[in-house]
């Protein structure tokens, strides 16, 4: 049974501000590429019709990785609220409104982009 719910998220200085809705029982990723592993995103994907950005885009920088990916990050404190793919990849950490208990139970599923294996776990993950 899918539980979607609406969560708002925002970057630490609130200049950026969004809205998503995710089923977080559907899972989360976290990936040992550098991007991910030096921004510590742990992500949630949603289809780009559950996101909803509630402020200017211009109060963002994006940085294109070469997975091609689009890492977004806010101008003024440098919190990354996003990523651009072929979904979107909402960083859970900046949802206001998700409870630490709820975060706790949400799967993980662990992908290996730093060799490009999409598809797999890497070897070790107590790190990410």
């Amino acid at each position: 049974m899918m539980t979607i719910k609406t969560y708002t998220g925002s970057c630490t200085c609130v200049k950026n501000r969004f809205e998503v809705n995710l089923d977080l029982e559907q899972g989360t990723i976290k990936c040992n590429c550098e991007a991910c592993t030096k921004t510590r995103f742990w992500c949630a994907l949603v289809q780009p019709e559950h996101y909803r950005l509630l402020t200017d885009e211009d109060n963002l920088s994006v940085y294109h990785s070469e997975g091609g990916n689009q890492h977004f990050f806010c101008k003024y404190c440098g919190a990354k609220p996003f990523n651009l793919g072929r979904f979107i990849a909402v960083n859970l950490v900046a949802l206001d409104d998700l409870a630490p208990e709820e975060l706790a139970k949400a799967p993980i599923r662990y992908v290996d982009g730093r060799h490009g294996r999409f598809d797999q776990a890497p070897e070790f993950t107590a790190h990410l």
